[in-house]
């Protein structure tokens, strides 16, 4: 686990280029209930995900005594810049922004910092602009540590424990990657690459389409049709190769890839061993239903719980908690960040993790 990182040193760097105080000059200290009004720009209603993050942000917020305005933008870019703009003239304090493409906001941002109004980065990092102060979202690189290792504990090729046991295949996967506008698909797939390369290079795992590069393996917008139509194609080359496995980042685009599958010719009973990510419900009951093999939790409520205390101590002229300042940088500046751990869940754990710490009740799974 990083170092936590506390102290003037840290103040300072976060202030860097953000045009000095940025404790909320967008309204009247003291608007809202009594903190404020929080700006939340969401990127979609079409994940489960994103609704949940929206909700614990807003009812956390809400329960501080802030003002929240809430906006999801459909995954349209121009939706989200307009919901943001609206929100800095009708006097946000704070913003907390879950970008669609993090390069795309500037302009915004600038209004934004014209009017002192600080500005959280939410999961996904905001590019191209000194006007974002701090960043919280999960070990993203490790997330794909963690995709590729359940992927290989799936095949065999490591047991429980993390050692190998000396499968040799070779075991046919084929990769996915996440929307190539999002910084943290990057992250994901460099954490789950880095992670496979030594049994790529031993050919204990083989990709039978060749498509090995990150642009091959893009998906849009992390859209599941896409994923299935991508899916589709590579059973079309791949002829009667049998696959083992399939790397996926995103639950949603698992789904996509099952329905390939099936449609394909594969059954239930053999399906290759399909990782993924963010728990949703659809891809726990697959997991339940021996489908999916895996996902990765990131638990949203520990995720708003960071953004909303970080607005808090800046409301409050106080200095936000990080625990990173070297990772993220933006292409303008090192942003602040705070990251989160996350966990692998399969049909074995899903209970001990999701179930019993209350995410979800057995009645959301059954």
């Amino acid at each position: 686990m990083l170092t936590m990182v506390a102290g003037a040193a840290v103040l300072a760097l976060s202030l860097t280029g953000c045009g000095g105080d940025r404790s909320g000059g967008g309204a009247a200290e003291g608007d809202g209930e009594s903190g404020g009004v929080i700006g939340v720009a969401m990127p979609t209603q079409q994940s489960e995900r994103w609704i949940a993050d929206g909700n614990n942000v807003k009812s956390q917020l809400e329960e501080l005594g802030y003002t929240v305005d809430l906006q999801y933008a459909n995954d349209d870019i121009p939706t989200q810049v307009s919901q943001i703009e609206n929100m800095i003239t009708s006097g946000a304090n704070a913003l907390i922004i879950a970008s669609i493409d993090g390069t795309t906001l500037t302009d915004v941002l600038q209004q934004a910092a014209d009017q002192d109004i600080p500005v959280i980065a939410y999961d996904r990092l905001i590019n191209g602009t000194e006007n974002v102060d701090y960043y919280t979202t999960f070990d993203n690189y490790q997330v794909g540590v963690q995709q590729a290792t359940s992927l290989l504990t799936g095949l065999g090729v490591l047991d429980e424990s993390g050692n190998e046991t000396g499968a040799a295949g070779p075991f046919n996967v084929e990769l996915f990657a996440g929307s190539p506008d999002d910084n943290n698909a990057t992250f994901f797939w460099n954490g789950a690459i880095d992670t496979l390369q030594p049994y790529l290079d031993s050919g204990v795992l083989t990709v039978p389409s060749g498509q090995t590069e990150f642009g091959q393996a893009a998906i849009l917008r992390w859209l599941p049709e896409t994923a299935q139509e991508r899916m589709e194609n590579i059973l079309t080359v791949i002829g009667d190769t049998k696959l083992n496995g399939v790397l996926s980042p995103y639950d949603g685009l698992s789904i996509g890839i099952i329905s390939a599958l099936t449609s394909g010719g594969y059954s239930a009973s053999d399906l290759p061993v399909i990782t993924g990510q963010d728990a949703e419900v659809g891809s726990i009951k697959s997991i339940i239903a021996g489908e999916q093999y895996s996902t990765i939790f990131k638990d949203t409520r520990e995720l708003a719980k960071q953004a909303v205390s970080m607005v808090d101590s800046i409301r409050k002229g106080e200095e936000p908690e990080v625990n990173d300042t070297e990772t993220y940088d933006n292409g303008e500046k090192v942003v602040p960040s705070y990251l989160l751990e996350s966990t692998i869940v399969t049909k074995d754990n899903y209970k001990e993790i999701l179930v019993d710490s209350g995410y979800y009740s057995e009645a959301d799974l059954g």
